[in-house]
């Protein structure tokens, strides 16, 4: 779940943004917006281009969290760039920034700010990145800011308070979710990144996740992650679309979107016990979940199958 950018899945798409970050970066083309729905790989993006861009050809600014003020961001910005001793004045800390700026570009360096999560900044941040982006020569901008946020970041450059800065976004990048066959591939690209061979998920299985996850990265990597710990808990292989169904009912999915109400997950029980012996439901309609978390239940959790799996909590004689 975390951005490693070894186990980035480049589609054709992930490409042509990777390769559009460089070319603004690396051009000098001053400001660039990356957008895409939550989950798609724009952190992972980012992290990939930091790391393919070396130190003698640029210095980066990563501010991470857009919930500051416009001093607050500023400093941020500075720390970040390497500068320990950031004055109290604003009007020093821009001087500041333009001599470390200028050095860099008499180093042949470029000074790069790149700003995760942008459609979280309020107007007046969005504003000072604006203005910090006339920092610039006669025939070239001595700052690259690069602006990664969810598809609200598109909605919130179109605000007519905003249109100044609007204009200054020489490129932009979107990132769409998987398709059908890329959420396969990127199934099989994960397995053998992680030293495996051929996925053990089933046909039908991928089908459930690609519907489930609607193509978000990170929601297939827990469906996939959750479904391997369930059938490696029953000791069955492959990966059925069961397993996948079960977890998706566990992770409270509704075609990929967290479910907004409790949603029920039956468990057989003995009809003497008060419930329906076909559905599993209790009289008024409540379901007696926690009884999955029981290795003993009719069904099981796929927590509880695992610890049975490896006998967890078992008292082992010296």
């Amino acid at each position: 779940m975390t951005p490693d950018p070894a186990f980035l899945f480049l589609t054709g798409a992930h490409r042509e943004a990777l390769a559009g970050l460089s070319y603004a970066i690396l051009g000098g083309k001053g400001f660039v917006a990356l957008t895409g729905d939550a989950g798609t790989g724009k952190t992972t993006l980012l992290t990939k281009m930091l790391r393919s861009i070396p130190s003698s050809r640029a210095t980066f600014s990563v501010v991470l969290n857009p919930m500051l003020s416009p001093d607050e961001f500023l400093e941020m910005a500075l720390l970040d760039f390497g500068m320990q001793a950031v004055p109290q004045s604003k009007a020093q800390r821009l001087v500041l920034l333009r001599e470390y700026l200028s050095e860099s570009r008499k180093q042949g360096r470029i000074s790069v700010l790149v700003v995760d999560e942008a459609h979280k900044l309020s107007p007046p941040v969005l504003e000072e990145i604006r203005l910090l982006s006339n920092f610039e020569l006669a025939d070239t901008k001595l700052l690259q800011i690069v602006l990664a946020g969810q598809n609200e970041l598109a909605a919130v450059l179109n605000r007519e308070d905003l249109r100044q800065l609007k204009q200054r976004i020489s490129v932009r990048l979107t990132l769409p979710a998987l398709s059908r066959t890329d959420v396969e591939h990127y199934i099989q690209h994960r397995w053998a990144k992680a030293g495996g061979q051929n996925h053990p998920f089933g046909p039908e299985a991928v089908e459930q996740i690609a519907h489930w996850s609607t193509g978000i990265p990170r929601l297939i990597n827990a469906l996939c992650d959750n479904a391997l710990v369930l059938a490696f808990g029953e000791g069955v292989t492959p990966v059925t679309a069961r397993h996948v169904a079960e977890v998706a009912a566990d992770l409270e999915l509704r075609n990929g979107q967290p479910r907004r109400g409790p949603m029920p997950r039956p468990v057989a029980r003995a009809a003497g016990a008060g419930a329906s012996a076909a559905t599993g439901q209790l009289p008024g309609g409540s379901f007696p979940t926690i009884e999955r978390y029981s290795p003993e239940a009719s069904r099981p959790s796929r927590l509880a199958r695992l610890a049975t799996k490896l006998r967890l909590g078992e008292v082992r004689e010296s």
